[in-house]
């Protein structure tokens, strides 16, 4: 009998269902010439993964519009949902679930990852004749290498053996790192004080903070605000519309109260209205990546002298462009724009000088530093003085957004960051930047800021976060924000050196902060392992002058082999998403959008064919 050929997808989160996907896509063009068998292996959910597990509560939500997400390849062709040819999810929702809010609206993580599990089986119910799938709920604590393939050692104390192995493990549990390990032993000192380390908020242990506790939150980002709605909706609070259009809220009586904090002193920005056309792609003007290395200043990309402006010069371009058309109509914009190509060569046009001549003089320029950390450098003499301006800022950020990404030129043009991407990760990926400008330029200065502008959730969270000020039980600690334990009061204490005043004791701390990806501070056993044996090594980006460990897992390119100690590929494994941040960029994204291939579908569907390629070999 021919021997099954066998691959394992480890983790089943969107990027692992979309290799399954892939495969089973590739399988059902092309049958193998043997029996091929896929497992799809997860610890937590088989099928969704730990972030979009379904039994989470519903006031976790995505931070993408529902219309701009689906978990198949191709769109659905009037047969059955199948590998290829599937329903994204606002229509699945539309169809199977109550509740639906429109192509604009934001859905939970839980009803996600329903939609990821239904996806699932549509790939498992179409799969053709002598390929079978197998889910698998258990954890892989080793692999290691044999004569086919690799060997799978599962927690519950099986083994699979597989000629090839997808390993899509997502976001690890973080490690607790220094600072908040003093502030766990300051606690275990002083009775009732308590620290919750950093995780999925989903898994954090929330509920059991007590109704009107201090509570001092480190981070404004996607988690903070799931701290934030989990003590608030989750406690049974609820927003409501008041008499002027601003959100009020009317408090259970069990939420905590929250001091919360960043280095920006900034919540992540309210992400704008999507009002473009479905199957919409964006095509930048000024900054490819052909430009960008026709133009570069040496061998070796330089973020800040290279890559930074012309991405600015794309932003302002767009910027500029949509004004134009709001205020004098589509052929203004078209020959600003035709203007602004005609000009571009080595050096980069004035943009702003163009558009003035255009007509769009009055119109106050972009600048991307001051949008992204407007309190650098700053001190407030007062609490009070720091929220009012921070409360107005907000509020001028949540009008700009639900204008939307067609007629506000702020939101159209902080879209380009988000259109581009992949034009930055050709740019960046696989050390083609020099070490220095990668650690400093991009991830020390750029990546930061510009998360801060593109990264942030639905608008309605930036107008709860309003209300919850409003009420008292939140307030934003400043810039620069500190925690340390206080031993005169045996009180943590939550403060920002840029505003006077602002010390805060506080009896339980939250991480709330998104963990920067690392090799070698990863926890998991299964990770441990595959450094132990020289599998997995660390993305070194170095020169003659500088070396920069940047914590990632060295991969080949497509299709994604990890680089072992002695510098060859696996070419028997493949590794995608979050552990090879760093090497690439921006590897957190959880789905594809409907429409032509980004790189999420093009990424797993060059290790679906790498992986079945000696399968249909006769």
């Amino acid at each position: 009998m021919t021997r099954p050929w066998r691959i394992a997808v480890v983790g089943s989160g969107p990027r692992g269902l979309m290799v399954t996907e892939r495969l089973a896509a590739r399988l059902a063009r092309e049958p193998a010439h043997r029996p091929v068998e896929l497992y799809v292996i997860d610890e937590v959910e088989v099928g969704c993964g730990r972030v979009y597990r379904t039994d989470q509560p519903e006031w976790f939500l995505m931070n993408t519009p529902v219309g701009l997400i689906t978990a198949f390849s191709g769109a659905s062709d009037g047969g059955p949902a199948r590998a290829g040819a599937g329903p994204s999810l606002g229509q699945w929702w539309q169809a199977h679930l109550p509740g639906h809010p429109g192509p604009e609206g934001y859905a939970p993580r839980a009803v996600y990852g329903r939609y990821l599990r239904f996806a699932l089986d549509a790939v498992e119910s179409g799969l053709p004749p002598r390929v079978r799938l197998t889910r698998v709920h258990d954890s892989v604590l080793d692999l290691e290498p044999t004569a086919h393939g690799h060997r799978l050692t599962l927690a519950g104390g099986t083994s699979l053996d597989v000629d090839r192995a997808v390993l899509t493990t997502g976001h690890a549990r973080p490690p607790v790192d220094a600072p908040l390990r003093d502030l766990a032993e300051f606690a275990a000192r002083h009775p009732g004080l308590r620290c919750i380390s950093g995780d999925s908020p989903a898994e954090m242990p929330l509920d059991t903070v007590p109704a009107g506790a201090a509570v001092g939150v480190l981070g404004l980002g996607l988690s903070f605000f799931d701290v934030m709605a989990a003590f608030t909706t989750g406690r049974g609070g609820v927003f409501a519309e008041g008499a002027d259009g601003e959100l009020v809220y009317h408090p259970s009586g069990a939420e905590p109260v929250m001091v919360a904090g960043s280095r920006s002193g900034l919540p992540l920005m309210a992400k704008g209205d999507n009002r473009r056309p479905s199957g919409f792609a964006y095509r930048p003007l000024l900054f490819t990546s052909e430009l960008v290395r026709r133009h570069a200043s040496g061998p070796t990309l330089d973020f800040a002298a290279d890559v930074l402006p012309r991405l600015t010069a794309e932003i302002e371009c767009v910027y500029y462009a949509t004004a134009l058309r709001r205020a004098h109509g589509e052929r203004a914009a078209a020959a600003f724009t035709d203007e602004v190509v005609s000009l571009d060569g080595a050096t980069l046009p004035d943009i702003r000088a163009v558009a003035s001549r255009h007509g769009a003089a009055g119109l106050a320029p972009i600048d991307l530093e001051t949008l992204g950390r407007p309190y650098a450098g700053r001190t407030f003499e007062d609490p009070k003085e720091f929220d009012g301006e921070l409360a107005g800022l907000l509020r001028v950020a949540v009008a700009e957004a639900e204008r939307g990404n067609v007629d506000s030129p702020l939101m159209a043009a902080l879209d380009v960051i988000r259109d581009t991407r992949w034009v930055v990760r050709e740019c960046v990926d696989f050390g083609r930047l020099n070490p220095a400008s990668h650690r400093d330029d991009f991830l020390g200065a750029f990546v930061p800021a510009s998360s801060v502008l593109v990264a942030g959730p639905p608008p309605v969270r930036i107008r709860q976060l309003l209300a919850l000020m409003d009420r008292g039980l939140l307030r934003v600690a400043g810039p620069e924000t500190c925690v340390d334990g206080d031993s005169a009061s045996g009180r943590f204490r939550i403060f920002s050196p840029r505003v006077v005043g602002s010390s805060t004791p506080v009896d339980i701390v939250i991480d709330a902060r998104v963990p920067v990806p690392d090799l070698g501070r990863d926890p998991a056993q299964l990770t441990a392992n595959l450094r132990a044996r020289g599998l997995w090594t660390e993305f070194v980006s170095q020169d003659a002058d500088d070396r920069f460990e940047t914590g990632g897992v060295a991969v080949t390119t497509a299709p994604f082999h990890p680089v072992d100690r002695d510098g060859r590929p696996g070419t028997g494994l493949y590794v995608l998403g979050v552990p090879t941040e760093n090497t690439r960029w921006f590897t957190q994204v959880g789905f594809a959008r409907p429409g032509p291939w980004g790189d999420f579908v093009r990424d797993a569907d060059a290790i679906a064919e790498h992986a079945l390629a000696e399968a249909a070999t006769p």
